[in-house]
């Protein structure tokens, strides 16, 4: 797959993942957020189960490795610690706060990038970053004369940041490695769901009504935003740079803002307008300023 090709699935998973911060949302009216967190990823699991076992038997050993495992269970940690900790957030703010603040992972990527794997990412990431975070908060509606009032709820899902930027850092890297998209994806959607499930069965009320309740919220996160875009996205960041994939994945925001409106009624403002193409303007950038550069030397 071509690195254009990988920005474009990218730019797909950000549509799904922008639609289902509705889903999201919605289906705390029934259950809990851990529940829906385990729930949700277990669907996933069994959504890309075919491929991980057709994907399995295609490799000289089919048996995982230990270290496999191990790197597998940690993907799956960080998938159930950023998940757990936005689905928490999401009960006690808005759809639109929680958009925002999910985006500020996108400038922990190439810093993490730089610190931890000594990867010094084109210059043009940097600038491309703080825009993302600039035109999310925008679009959330915050300004410099209004107070954005963080509430318990923004700080659960300003924390989950952290634990997403580390899981977009490495998760293509252990695809790549194993050579099993498939199998990287459900096993670190089983990791995740198993630790939902077991969490909120020790902290959140569990009964069949309100899971039958949640039912289509639930399908549509677990089928579409786990089983498609997740495992998507274990396949296009095989080919495309994490810094890079941080700023395209953040458009989420844009789609959530773009759903709103279609779903919710929601309305943007001039200022969230001018978001949105701070956003789209930084991933212009990321892709075509390392073209320029290239083109240059070639002349």
């Amino acid at each position: 797959m071509s690195r254009t090709r990988a920005n474009l699935l990218l730019l797909a998973i950000a549509l799904i993942w922008g639609s289902a911060f509705i889903a999201q949302n919605k289906g705390m009216a029934s259950i809990g957020p851990l529940l829906f967190t385990g729930v949700r990823f277990l669907i996933g699991a069994l959504v890309v189960a075919p491929l991980a076992w057709l994907e399995l038997r295609r490799r000289p050993s089919r048996r995982l490795q230990p270290r496999e495992l191990r790197a597998v269970g940690g993907l799956g940690l960080l998938m159930f610690a950023g998940a757990a900790l936005q689905q928490i957030g999401i009960v006690h703010t808005s759809v639109t706060h929680a958009g925002f603040l999910t985006a500020l992972y996108v400038p922990l990527v190439p810093l993490l990038s730089w610190l931890v794997l000594r990867h010094l990412p084109h210059w043009s990431v940097w600038p491309g970053a703080v825009a993302c975070v600039v035109g999310a908060w925008l679009l959330s509606g915050a300004s410099a004369q209004a107070d954005f009032g963080l509430s318990v709820g923004d700080l659960w899902v300003a924390a989950s940041a952290l634990p997403w930027a580390v899981h977009v850092l490495y998760v293509g890297r252990v695809a790549d490695r194993m050579h099993a998209p498939f199998t990287v994806a459900m096993g670190q959607f089983l990791v995740c769901g198993l630790l939902g499930l077991a969490t909120a069965l020790v902290a959140e009320p569990v009964s069949a009504a309100s899971l039958a309740n949640a039912a289509g919220p639930l399908a549509y996160a677990g089928v579409l935003s786990c089983g498609v875009a997740f495992t998507a996205q274990v396949v296009a960041q095989r080919h495309a740079h994490a810094s890079d994939a941080a700023i395209i994945l953040s458009a989420e925001t844009v789609f959530a803002a773009i759903f709103g409106y279609a779903l919710l009624g929601d309305r943007l403002t001039d200022q969230g307008l001018t978001g949105c193409a701070l956003i789209l303007a930084s991933m212009l950038a990321i892709q075509l300023l390392p073209l320029v550069r290239r083109a240059v030397a070639a002349i």
